[in-house]
């Protein structure tokens, strides 16, 4: 397999995959299939695909132009399993979730087992690297500690405020990176403000007595990465919301890895947290991890005219408690 969206020269091939989410999108298979964020659809063309037909297949910002060239089929999918894993190993790497199969010509290939994909996002690999004090703007006592795993660059952190202490249990906030809103004050979503506010409030729990920790989670876009979460904001300028976007960008609407903040904690030597967020997601997947959620602590920030009906997706179509 090729990935579309890096194959360089003059690539052919008959078959291509792509997403359940992206073929029902493209009326090349059924919602019921595409309901599946992880499933893949195998599709043979009339004639060879060439990588700028390919392109159209996989990048919906050329939905609203030419149609498609077809006719395409849909063919049975032996390997279902490492379409997935190629599909995830896609997501990891920030680009769409399409490849040409068996193209010709290609370079070597390189061997990758799905075992291999697995491997990279088991968190049981994640170690603190290092640890330092930190004093920030909300809180000048605090430590900061670095986690990252063997082979990502990704490096995921925790800022820990106030003194850890086994009879308090700590108010702890996951905060996926946002480029957009931590960094650059962006309007669309309600990232900056919550990140503010989130340490604001676990600097009050200090201040109380208490203590508690920020885990920042290098998990950009939902987990779809920097690039294709600007695409999406380009479907959206179109009409879609945040989740369609995603879908048709052949994602899963939430692609995040929560059970690394799990982990994290481990490895903080936290069991039980007070846990700041509206996703009942995240809470879950603390759960699921072995970390006792002794309360969900709401967070909730006024919406303003830019951000309001992807507040609003959150809550009706997400499950937010907003």
């Amino acid at each position: 397999m090729l990935p579309v969206e890096t194959a360089p020269g003059e690539a052919l091939a008959d078959l291509a995959l792509i997403s359940a989410a992206r073929a029902a999108t493209l009326k090349l298979a059924n919602q019921r299939e595409a309901a599946d964020p992880h499933s893949a659809v195998l599709i043979r063309a009339a004639e060879p695909l060439g990588l700028d037909q390919a392109r159209t297949i996989a990048d919906p910002a050329h939905d609203l132009g030419a149609p498609l060239k077809g006719p395409f089929l849909a063919e049975p999918l032996a390997w279902a399993e490492d379409a997935a894993a190629a599909l995830e190993l896609a997501r990891i790497a920030g680009i769409l979730p399409a490849f040409l199969v068996s193209p010709a010509p290609a370079r070597e290939a390189v061997a990758v087992e799905r075992g291999d994909v697995a491997a990279l996002l088991d968190p049981a690999r994640l170690a603190i690297a290092t640890r330092a004090r930190l004093p920030v703007s909300a809180a000048e006592d605090a430590e900061i500690a670095v986690f990252r795993s063997p082979d990502d660059l990704r490096e995921h952190v925790a800022l820990v405020i106030g003194q850890q202490n086994a009879e308090r249990v700590p108010l702890v906030r996951l905060h996926s990176e946002c480029l957009t809103g931590d960094v650059l004050g962006s309007l669309k979503c309600d990232c900056g403000p919550q990140l503010d506010a989130a340490l604001e409030a676990i600097a009050g729990e200090a201040r109380a007595g208490g203590w508690g920790a920020l885990l920042y989670l290098r998990q950009e876009g939902r987990g779809i990465g920097l690039v294709n979460k600007l695409r999406a904001y380009r479907l959206q300028d179109q009409g879609f919301d945040t989740l369609e976007a995603n879908r048709r960008l052949g994602f899963p609407s939430e692609a995040r890895d929560f059970v690394i903040a799990g982990r994290m904690l481990d490895l903080l030597g936290v069991r039980q947290v007070r846990l700041l967020t509206n996703n009942p997601d995240k809470v879950a997947a603390l759960e699921a991890a072995g970390v006792t959620v002794a309360e969900r602590v709401p967070h909730a920030l006024p919406a303003n005219p830019h951000s309001a009906r992807y507040l609003a997706t959150k809550r009706d179509a997400a499950g937010h408690f907003l």
